[in-house]
């Protein structure tokens, strides 16, 4: 049976959304962060040897990261949903928005997040160079979301599903103002809003507090 082995305020919130979304079956086994160094417990880095979430297991098969569990799981349980089929003129921004969330906007943030944790100077050169970059990601993502529902266009897609974490519960580890993104806020209220995203998020953090304004 799929089984999603979810780590406490991580990436793997994403593919509970998405399950939860496809309405589909699946096992949900939980594991909790150490208090005090925040890593994952010694059981979940036995998944993998990364110890990152997320991590599903699916009969045999042992998957990590976000977008390969993402595309096993649509392609062998979506039955065609979530994803703009290649004829729709949404495919195209799909698969751009897809990628960007985890491969540009989420590299971008974890890249500030570890200079920052390695107290890195604010007017180091590097630092300040992937800060310029990461505005212009989050003041694209800003413009696209206040023009169309979603990433895609008008359909609600994987790709808002990708997005999601980092908008959100990213925000724990690199905290974020967004007051100057009123379209992402406006979005992450939509997307928040979903039966789907609510049930994974009370089925997969119920004590945590959603970082969604």
């Amino acid at each position: 049976m799929l089984t999603v082995h979810h780590l406490g305020k991580s990436q793997s919130e994403r593919i509970v959304w998405l399950c939860e979304e496809l309405g589909i079956d699946y096992r949900l086994e939980r594991y909790e962060r150490d208090p005090v160094t925040m890593l994952a417990p010694l059981e979940y880095k036995a998944l993998h040897p990364l110890g990152a979430a997320p991590v599903i297991t699916d009969g045999d098969l042992v998957l990590a990261e976000s977008g390969a569990i993402i595309d096993y799981i649509l392609a062998r349980y979506g039955d065609a949903k979530l994803v703009p089929s290649v004829s729709d003129t949404q495919f195209p921004d799909y698969l751009y928005w897809y990628h960007f969330s985890n491969a540009t906007l989420q590299a971008l943030l974890g890249r500030v997040m570890m200079m920052n944790r390695a107290r890195v100077a604010p007017d180091n050169p590097t630092l300040r160079a992937i800060s310029e970059r990461t505005a212009i990601a989050m003041r694209q993502t800003d413009e696209r979301v206040a023009a169309v529902p979603y990433l895609a266009g008008e359909m609600f897609t994987a790709a808002d599903v990708m997005i999601g974490f980092t908008l959100s519960t990213m925000r724990y580890f690199l905290p974020m103002d967004l007051a100057p993104y009123p379209g992402i806020l406006a979005y992450l209220g939509r997307i928040s809003s979903r039966p789907a995203y609510i049930a994974a998020m009370q089925k997969a953090d119920p004590e945590m507090k959603l970082l969604l304004s």
